[in-house]
């Protein structure tokens, strides 16, 4: 994983130089006011400030839909491009119209790179590490806050500091950010896919996994391109597709299904299990609590019941291994010998031709050293089983899940199978520890046992799955069973797929975390911590140091910021072993905790020392447990959430509210603070907090672990759920 983790560091810079700028402008602004003389003209001083997140708003209104068009990858060396430019012009500026003029363009660089780096990593990520990654904005963002400072800092002590200095020293990083957009980020494998472009999708799978074979896990980003209306929940035994099994059982014919790999050859029989998976279940469960008047949304019903299942000793395996079945490994080794579905003759042309457009299969057959096509010769195995320490399967798609293939049973009037009948299924094995002891399974070890009416259990190759399936968004091809082709991609934002039920319930979740968190307190609170430190005795202690006033302010911001790094660290590691819904859970009440003791400290006068230390522990916790959970959790859940096709689109949606929020409390905040005083501002921040935790706690999903696709998927499913609730209901 070395790759995908540089790539998405590098990715990262672009929000490294956002927190640089942030923290530039706050001590270059002081001596700006000084050289244009705008001591009384606090408005033109405030639109300094605040012309980037005006350029940042301005660009997010079109950035998604247009990184849709041509590319996240290019939107993001334009990003490099407007940060070179924009530094360029603030150390050239004659007057505060140019001034201004740059700040526009910066923050034109700041809204793209905002916008599209959370987008950039979820998509090129593997799922089990994805929210590790996706913590690198965050981290870089407040690691270029803490080094611009020091610079500032170390400038401000000159005897005549230039803040054109200051604002034009963001050049050089951004230089190294175009370097690296321009010639060592790779495309998106998602939106090369959306394109039609596989063969570059594969090559920088490749890359990215550090593994040849990736055609599972390309067939699930073609798969992933249209959004789940027609998503079932089943629930199957699956078995290897031959006559009889190590433990001498044939699975039984009648009523069973043959289930369709990546891979030429791969195939197993499936049968269909009556009764609810846990999955059924859970969603059910959601159905029936929404009918009973509970607000929980069977969303994070259906989340729970897959995470509840997560056995703890797997926790820490590796990423290219499955998370649920410990010896995942080759899929191509199964009991015997298997025939192919491949025809020789008819397939050996097209077998040695790779293109690039859809004219070409995605999933072509694969010749075996002794020249034959699709004949296997292998171990035993199944679909979920092999030895351990092998590598990842051409079915494993991340977090446990498989990704396979079946007919559905429509047939044409002539009695032949009809053309897209074709239905994809994300595979997941259940649990015997979550299920009513009715299934004949039950589990010994790492395997499973298959119990006869006799009562006899004998070990097996058979395994119980739950499955979401739904219409595949490839097709057969003409000439092979097997062979199966992406369908004609779409061109342009999906408009029409934002009014389905599941984009409708995740908008929901993004924009409603993106308003809880701007209005929960972080701007208030970094406004705030200047002045408590200075009444501490910090600042009086730096003067007698012989540093000035505005030294020292930079000096403490620059602390403040040091202090944020090895909490985002903490929460790097926690990312995807508790969960972004856990870590807000937890750590939002002890924000409304830390602003509750900031307003009783603000009306309670214990003396001056006193009422500042205790503000100074609860400003450092406050921030200490901000950026460990909803200071970067709403961007990750934001950028997996959505599906591929509208992604871009919603992720516009949730960025514009993002910044309207900002630029909201950034103008309001004086206002509040002199007509409700500082109790009165940290206690709406209070009341805002509890109110996001009742909405994490009812309708936030635990997405850790999860392909981006099967998170789309479990969204449409409990949407579903809870219209159909509330239909019943009426």
């Amino acid at each position: 994983m070395r790759s995908v983790v540089l790539v998405s560091l590098a990715a990262a810079i672009g929000n490294m130089l956002q927190g640089w700028d942030n923290a530039t402008i706050a001590g270059a602004v002081i001596y700006i006011k000084k050289e244009f003389h705008l001591e009384k003209e606090p408005k033109i001083e405030g639109l300094i400030v605040a012309m980037s997140l005006i350029g940042a708003t301005m660009i997010t209104t079109f950035s998604g839909p247009v990184s849709d068009k041509v590319g996240r990858r290019s939107m993001l060396i334009l990003s490099s491009l407007l940060y070179f430019l924009s530094s360029l012009v603030m150390f050239w500026s004659p007057n505060v119209y140019v001034l201004l003029f740059a700040r526009l363009l910066d923050g034109f660089g700041i809204g793209l790179a905002v916008t599209l780096v959370p987008i950039y990593i979820s998509e090129t990520a593997p799922s089990e590490i994805r929210g590790l990654l996706n913590t690198f904005p965050q981290f870089c963002g407040s690691g270029g806050m803490f080094l611009s400072y020091c610079l500032v800092f170390g400038m401000s002590l000159q005897e005549s500091p230039s803040w054109r200095l200051m604002l034009g020293v963001l050049s050089i990083p951004s230089v190294l950010y175009f370097i690296l957009a321009a010639f060592f980020l790779p495309e998106s494998p998602r939106w090369l896919a959306s394109k039609g472009r596989m063969e570059e999708a594969r090559q920088v799978l490749q890359r990215l996994r550090g593994r040849e074979d990736v055609s599972g896990e390309l067939a699930l980003l073609v798969e992933g391109l249209g959004v789940g209306k027609d998503t079932s929940i089943e629930e199957y035994v699956i078995g290897p597709d031959n006559e009889v099994s190590e433990g001498g059982h044939e699975l039984p014919r009648k009523d069973q299904i043959r289930l369709y790999g990546p891979e030429d050859g791969q195939s197993w029989m499936a049968k269909p299990v009556k009764g609810p998976s846990s999955l059924a279940l859970a969603s059910r469960q959601g159905s029936m609590i929404t009918r009973g008047g509970s607000l929980i949304d069977p969303v994070v019903t259906l989340f729970g019941s897959i995470h509840e299942k997560l056995p703890s000793e797997n926790m820490n395996s590796s990423s290219s291994r499955s998370m649920i079945f410990p010896n995942m490994g080759s899929i191509l080794g199964l009991m015997g010998r298997q025939e192919s579905q491949w025809d020789p003759e008819r397939n050996n042309d097209d077998s040695s031709e790779h293109d690039e457009s859809l004219n070409s299969p995605l999933l072509s057959p694969q010749t075996t050293e002794s020249g034959s096509v699709g004949t296997m010769h292998g171990r035993q195995s199944s679909l979920f089983m092999a030895n351990v320490g092998e590598t990842a399967t051409a079915t494993s798609i991340g977090g446990g899940w498989q990704l396979a293939w079946k007919y559905n049973d429509k047939v044409g009037a002539d009695g032949q199978r009809v053309n897209g009948g074709l239905q994809r299924m994300y595979i997941h094995e259940e649990s015997s520890n979550n299920k009513p002891n009715n299934t004949g399974f039950s589990r010994r070890g790492s395997l499973l046992s298959f119990h006869t009416e006799a009562g006899v259990s004998e070990q097996s190759g058979y395994i119980q799955a739950a499955a979401l399936v739904s219409q595949a968004s490839m097709i057969p091809g003409t000439k092979g069973e097997t062979a199966m082709w992406p369908k004609e991609i779409k061109a342009g934002p999906g408009w029409r797929e934002l009014k389905e039920p599941g984009v409708k319930r995740a908008l929901m979740v993004g924009v409603g975390l993106q308003i809880l968190q701007q209005f929960a307190g972080i701007n208030g609170v970094m406004y705030y911590t200047p002045q408590i430190l200075k009444e501490t005795g910090v600042s009086s202690l730096l003067s007698n140091l012989g540093i000035g006033a505005e030294s020292a302010s930079l000096l403490i911001s620059s602390l403040t910021t040091l202090f944020m790094l090895p909490c985002i660290l903490v929460s790097m590691r926690l990312m995807d072993v508790s969960g972004r819904r856990s870590l807000m859970l937890s750590t939002i009440p002890i924000l409304i905790l830390s602003l509750l003791t900031l307003v009783i400290g603000s009306l309670v006068k214990l003396g001056g020392t006193a009422n500042a230390l205790i503000s100074t522990a609860s400003v450092m916790v406050y921030l200490s447990c901000f950026v460990m959970g909803f200071g970067a959790i709403p961007n990750i859940l934001c950028s997996e959430i959505f599906p591929t096709s509208v992604r871009g689109l919603c992720i516009t949606i949730c960025a514009l509210t993002f910044w309207i929020c900002d630029i909201i409390v950034t103008y309001t905040l004086p206002v509040m603070l002199k007509s409700l005083g500082l109790a009165g501002v940290f206690g709406i921040y209070a009341f805002v907090c509890a109110v996001a935790w009742v909405f994490v706690y009812l309708k936030v999903p635990e997405t850790k672990g999860m392909p981006l696709e099967v998170i789309s998927e479990f969204f449409s499913v409990g949407a579903k759920q809870q219209d159909a609730a509330s239909f019943v209901s009426v």
